[in-house]
């Protein structure tokens, strides 16, 4: 056995496949989860159908530092990904959002300076505290929303653009982000911190809340109604989850080197996509047209935004990444099987429409 990884919201979407990732390569995963968010029971037991004894489950909540000062006791690293994920959510209950995002994040921390030798600490944070981008305007354009400044529509949003915290959720990811950073220079915690923009991918549990390329999917191979809060134009850079996980391992791998480090994580500007060319492609995989409807937009919901992922990129030496349409096909196929519904006809890969 390689050693010992703690991750924190390990029966999730990217925890379950980081996971699963960790366990293949001959590493001991605690698997530390709540099992809150439904459908992620699942997830802990296909890791361990596929791994048995390499998977050892913690069913528990991050509010819980008792059991997180257990859960950190001979390991090697530590994944945080266990966290309130929805902006929609944390406007109904901003009390909770802080306990869990903040509270939990400080338990896992202190839980790991306490240790003889602290070890790494992983942390996955959001675009989100970047706030809305209004500052730089936006402009309809027939690829969606683009940024009046032109060096950022060509690169995408940068680690050096300042923070701005919009609504309950970004205000509490945003400041266990700080607090992971800090505990890097305040108590020489080795961590860094991985922004991140829209991951999608196999085992995504996707809702309206969280999740929105794996709930268009979903709802499309279903056959109901799918609702665009705003109009649709909206951009947004997709990373396959596949990607991600590239990513968290390198950060891991490179952590004297990144330590104390914030990067961007994102599908970057080649994997720059509206919320209705998603849509058009999936009724183009599906060979049938979308129901659709649109509602009003919601809170800190941002006209634009791409990820500046060349720092990413050049510290961990990422491989290329997956092409968005590729990706969407692949999950779509996961669907399919996993819901049991009608075969999907999709396109021949090499035959795929480009983005308009």
């Amino acid at each position: 056995m390689k050693g010992r990884v703690l991750i924190t919201g390990g029966a999730g979407f990217i925890g379950s496949n980081l996971a699963d990732r960790l366990a293949r390569e001959g590493y001991h995963v605690r698997v530390y989860d709540a099992l809150a968010r439904p459908g992620v029971d699942a997830n802990l037991r296909w890791l361990q159908d596929r791994h048995a004894s390499r998977i050892e489950p913690i069913v528990a909540d991050v509010r819980d530092a008792a059991r997180l000062r257990q859960a950190v006791r001979g390991i090697d690293a530590a994944y945080h990904f266990a966290a309130q994920v929805a902006v929609t959510t944390s406007m109904n209950d901003p009390a909770e959002d802080l306990a869990i995002n903040i509270g939990g994040t400080f338990n896992l921390l202190e839980a790991i300076r306490a240790l003889s030798k602290p070890v790494p600490v992983i942390f996955a944070s959001t675009n989100k505290v970047y706030g809305d981008l209004s500052e730089f305007g936006s402009r309809l354009t027939p690829r969606g929303y683009a940024p009046g400044d032109r060096a950022l529509a060509e690169h995408g949003v940068s680690e050096s653009q300042p923070l701005d915290f919009h609504t309950p959720y970004g205000c509490s990811k945003g400041a266990a982000d700080q607090y992971v950073l800090d505990y890097a220079r305040s108590f020489g915690v080795p961590t860094a911190v991985l922004r991140m923009s829209c991951i999608y991918g196999e085992r995504q549990m996707g809702t309206e809340d969280q999740g929105w390329v794996a709930h268009f999917l979903i709802r499309a191979l279903e056959g109901k109604l799918i609702t665009l809060y705003g109009d649709g134009h909206q951009v947004r850079d997709v990373l396959h989850v596949g990607d991600a996980v590239e990513a968290y391992l390198g950060a891991w791998r490179a952590i004297e080197r990144v330590r104390g480090q914030v990067f961007n994580l994102g599908g970057g500007p080649a994997n720059a996509i509206s919320l209705r060319t998603l849509l058009d492609h999936i009724g183009k995989l599906l060979g049938r047209k979308l129901r659709l409807s649109t509602s009003e937009w919601r809170p800190g919901d941002q006209r634009w935004f791409v990820a500046d992922t060349r720092a990413i990129e050049q510290a961990l030496a990422l491989p290329a990444k997956l092409d968005w349409r590729a990706g969407v096909a692949r999950l779509a196929d996961w669907l399919t099987e996993r819901r049991t519904l009608s075969p999907v006809a999709v396109t021949p890969r090499a035959a795929m429409p480009a983005v308009s």
